[in-house]
């Protein structure tokens, strides 16, 4: 049987709206994408680490993390620390972005401000028009409903929704999430995973955990 291939832009070649992250991002700073995560856009899913990635500058040094498997529907923004304004002194205005004013910009005075790397984990579904705010960690399993927004860290297999986006209901008990996050399947070699998709969508955890 022949394997997915994760290096294909296309997955679907009759649908091009849908598309594989990784081989976007193989050029670009400060960015890591797991096998198989995916964009679905009809609208240039191609465009979608300039569109729906927003400033992510160098020089602040942040990094995104998209896990594997993760899926991303239309319209989704991930908002990194570029966004953020200096909040240090009596104005946020950004003088030290326009020339005439003078300002010489204190790059440091905007690293000490910012929130951190943003991590969306394996296996995560983001909805459409959600937004992630910077510094944000998104946990295996999770699901961002859609048009949700996203200010604090998101705890694995955990639904949330609204703005700000806030806990609707954990997918599993917890001994199972512990269970889940023991197996780790998405971090198996792709033939192992093809062999156990049946158990990978069922519910029968004791199957994942036995399986080869």
């Amino acid at each position: 049987m022949t394997l997915p291939d994760p290096d294909a832009l296309h997955p679907m070649p009759a649908h091009p709206r849908v598309v594989h992250l990784r081989p976007l991002a193989k050029d670009r700073p400060n960015v890591t994408v797991g096998q198989f995560a995916y964009y679905d856009d009809p609208d240039d899913a191609t465009a979608f680490f300039d569109r729906n990635v927003l400033h992510h500058h160098d020089f602040l040094g942040d990094h995104l993390t998209i896990g594997r498997f993760a899926a991303i529907a239309s319209g989704a923004r991930i908002v990194m620390n570029g966004a953020n304004h200096d909040m240090l002194g009596v104005s946020t205005y950004p003088f030290d972005v326009f020339p005439d004013w003078g300002s010489t910009p204190d790059l440091d005075r905007y690293r000490k401000q910012s929130r951190g790397d943003t991590v969306i984990g394996p296996d995560v579904w983001i909805g459409a028009e959600a937004w992630i705010m910077p510094g944000i960690t998104i946990g295996a399993g999770a699901i961002v409903a859609s048009r949700a927004v996203v200010t604090r860290d998101v705890a694995p297999y955990v639904i949330v929704g609204g703005n700000p986006a806030t806990s609707i209901r954990q997918r599993f008990d917890d001994a199972m999430i512990a269970r889940l996050l023991e197996v780790a399947w998405w971090d198996w070699p792709t033939d192992r995973i093809q062999a156990n998709i049946g158990a990978i969508r069922g519910t029968d955890i004791e199957a994942l955990e036995t399986a080869r």
